[in-house]
C-alpha cells in the first residue's frame, strides 16, 4: 500500500548511510582540489531566481562529474 504523503527521512537516512559506506562522497582525484563559486544574486532584484538556480545547478553537475 502506498502512502498518501511521501516522508523522506527514513529513506534519504538510509540512502545516505548507505552512499557514506560505499565511499560515493569521497573524492578520487589526484588532481588539485578546485570550487566553483556560485555569485550572489542581482542586487538590483530583476534577476530571476530560477536563472541563478538553473547556473547553480549547471556549475554542480560540472562540479560532481570532474569530481
Amino acid at each position: 500500500k502506498m502512502e498518501k504523503t511521501y516522508t523522506p527521512h527514513a529513506i534519504e537516512q538510509h540512502w545516505y548511510k548507505t552512499w557514506e559506506e560505499k565511499g560515493y562522497f569521497t573524492p578520487k582525484g589526484t588532481d588539485t582540489p578546485y570550487c566553483i563559486m556560485i555569485p550572489p544574486p542581482n542586487v538590483t532584484g530583476t534577476l530571476h531566481i530560477n536563472a541563478i538556480k538553473l547556473r547553480a545547478t549547471i556549475k554542480d553537475c560540472l562540479q560532481k562529474y570532474f569530481r
